[in-house]
């Protein structure tokens, strides 16, 4: 019976932790894939010109996203208590 209600608790703890972190995750990806088409195109090849805008797009993703994922990470640290 415990081990049953471990491992639900890892479970919802791995998907939680999914979740939480994709926003960030995706457009980080998603700015720095456009980085490097840019980069390719012009030929480039500054490693100052791929931080900048993934830590730009770190910094928007935080604040739109960033009450949603403590409100996740709430509801989730509540049910465990």
């Amino acid at each position: 019976m415990k081990s049953d209600t471990a491992l639900q608790l890892m479970a919802q703890l791995l998907w939680n932790a999914v979740l939480i972190s994709a926003p960030i995750l995706i457009a980080t990806l998603l700015v720095g894939l456009i980085v490097s088409i840019l980069q390719v195109v012009t030929q480039v090849q500054d490693m100052s010109l791929t931080f900048i805008p993934k830590l730009i797009a770190t910094v928007a993703a935080l604040t739109i996203f960033g009450p949603w994922m403590l409100r996740k990470l709430l509801l989730f640290a509540t049910g465990l208590i």
